[in-house]
């Protein structure tokens, strides 16, 4: 992985000491809670329900064993033993005093993080698979660009004061398991037929109150050119995007009221002053970066990798787990092994403990080489794991309550903090998430089932991803009560789809039986291995809201 170098430790160290100037002054009265307000987001920091809010940076979701430790000391002396790790790859603290953020945020430069830019009209963190550098099907490793991305754009003064946040993310795997669609612009990372890299720039995602999926804008752009056309992009946006109404302010409301094909010509006129400028990547630059993203030293496929076949055979549990949990290598004898902080009613999606972190940081060096990630799915993986240590891997997470074998089934559930921490929820999320794990307990049930995903937003604001959730719930306000509006037909990834409403919203005790009734009339309608998604495509809504607003009991095709 990545080891900060010396200027980009004088750099989050002397954002520190002006931070802890900063809070001083304003808990002095010499800055008023107006001129403190978007200092304090550029560094992270939220005024929540509660409390302050911290968001930590994880650029494009790789951290070390050491870093991992040190938000398990933060967790512990800071806050209230546990972190919540987020869809955009970093993690918040909820119960932060002011007072201690300059001394959170030394701590964290002392080993390379920072929350710089984790919030505000600005370039935010730089997101990609959680996967790469060792996917089996990855195209190029993306993470030296990410890297490139981030140095860049982090503390860039032109574009420090957007009209609205701004996020980037890049994948280069066969699956898009970045989201890439959903983003400001999505960068897809190839090889021309020469076998040159090139970019595939997609613009104007987003989802939030108006979701759209981002455009194609240009196709073949040679690597060395990345920084010049997302420069070209953001300067056209900084011109023309709305500063007057912040529902009207992100780019895919500039780029759907130009069209496409205005706004690329915009972008292309812009980019012919600037492409053969400084900004131009060298080989030596790109080489200097991807250095830090040499492979670890892999050992030969052990003889005794039959013991991991033999585990499988004995022990169905461990099985189960694999079949959902492990993901495939790109190095012979090795593995991913995701684990899932989604273990049902007992703990928010997201979330873990100091106790889970600290166990995660050893694991990292037992059965890796220190490196963990963060998925957009709010899981941890450890990315390099030999296959014959996974049986004890397993073991270990069981024992600390990360080894739920439900990767990508229904309780494998994105939520977002909801009405519980976020002054901007309309709804509570995790109460709603915990009902619905408890609804579905029955694990041969849910891997009968297979892959189907459920999104959960506590606001119009979309944190949870409801659009793209095959199954989306978004909290809505309505008298002052709190409601449910549920989606189907959202999907992530190179098909990526927006769901669409299915009818009135629902009560939060109504949600788990709505929820059953749903997956009830998928099991009626699907045809064999058919996914969720192409059985609403072609039966359309209709059956779903039938048996949803009927209220009919669950059809026996599909009885738990």
């Amino acid at each position: 992985m990545y080891h900060y170098d010396e200027y980009d430790r004088a750099l989050v160290f002397e954002r520190v000491a002006q931070f802890r100037d900063q809070v001083e002054r304003f808990q002095a009265g010499a800055l008023s809670e107006e001129e403190f307000l978007p200092l304090r987001l550029q560094n992270g920091l939220y005024m929540q329900k509660h409390a302050y809010m911290l968001r930590v940076a994880i650029p494009y979701g790789t951290i070390g064993a050491r870093q991992m430790r040190t938000l398990a000391q933060i967790a512990r002396d800071y806050d209230r033993g546990y972190g919540h790790f987020t869809t955009r790859q970093n993690i918040q603290f909820n119960w932060i005093e002011l007072e201690q953020v300059p001394e959170i945020l030394q701590r964290l430069a002392e080993v390379d993080m920072h929350a710089i830019q984790t919030s505000g009209n600005c370039v935010r963190n730089i997101t990609t698979e959680a996967f790469a550098g060792v996917a089996a099907d990855e195209l190029i490793d993306p993470r030296p660009l990410a890297e490139i991305l981030r140095q860049w754009s982090t503390i860039n003064p032109e574009f420090l004061f957007l009209p609205r946040k701004f996020k980037i993310a890049i994948c280069s795997a066969r699956e898009d398991r970045a989201a890439i669609m959903m983003h400001d612009i999505g960068l897809y990372l190839y090889r021309d037929a020469g076998g040159q890299m090139c970019l595939r720039v997609m613009v104007g995602g987003g989802l939030g109150r108006t979701p759209i999926l981002a455009q194609l804008i240009r196709e073949g752009l040679p690597w060395q050119h990345l920084l010049s056309y997302v420069e070209a992009i953001l300067r056209v946006y900084n011109r023309h995007g709305r500063r007057d109404n912040k529902y009207k302010a992100r780019i895919k409301i500039l780029v759907k009221a130009l069209g496409i094909e205005a706004f690329a010509r915009e972008v292309e006129q812009e980019w012919q002053h600037i492409k053969d400028g400084p900004a131009q990547l060298t080989e030596d630059e790109f080489r200097r970066v991807a250095e830090g993203f040499e492979p670890p030293a892999y050992l030969a496929p052990p003889d005794d990798e039959l013991e991991y076949g033999t585990h499988l055979a004995m022990d169905s549990a461990f099985a189960r787990w694999a079949s959902r949990n492990v993901h495939p290598h790109k190095v012979p004898g090795y593995a991913s092994a995701v684990l899932s902080t989604k273990p049902g009613p007992a703990a928010p999606p997201g979330d873990l403990t100091a106790e889970q972190m600290a166990a995660l940081a050893d694991w990292s060096e037992q059965f890796g080489f220190g490196e963990i990630r963060i998925a957009h799915e709010q899981n941890l993986i450890l990315p390099d794991v030999r296959k014959r240590d996974l049986h004890a891997l397993w073991r270990l997470a069981c024992e600390q309550g990360l080894g739920t074998p439900n990767i990508g089934l229904l309780t494998d559930i994105i939520a977002c903090p909801g009405g519980d921490f976020c002054a901007l929820a309309n709804a509570k999320s995790i109460p709603i998430a915990q009902a619905i794990q408890k609804r579905f307990e029955d694990l041969d049930f849910l891997h009968d089932l297979g892959e189907l995903s459920l999104n959960i937003s506590g606001c119009i604001n979309a944190c949870g991803h409801h659009h793209i959730g095959n199954i989306g719930i978004l909290g809505v306000d309505k008298n002052g009560s709190e409601w449910y509006q549920v989606t189907l037909g959202g999907a992530q990834g190179k098909h990526s789809a927006l769901g669409k409403v299915i009818g009135p919203s629902f009560s939060a005790d109504e949600i788990p039986r709505v929820i059953e009734q749903i997956v009830a009339t998928y099991c009626a309608y699907r045809e064999q291995d058919e996914p969720f998604v192409q059985t609403v495509q072609r039966v359309g809504l209709e059956p779903f809201k039938e048996r949803v607003y009927a209220r009919t009991p669950e059809v026996a095709a599909c009885e738990m």
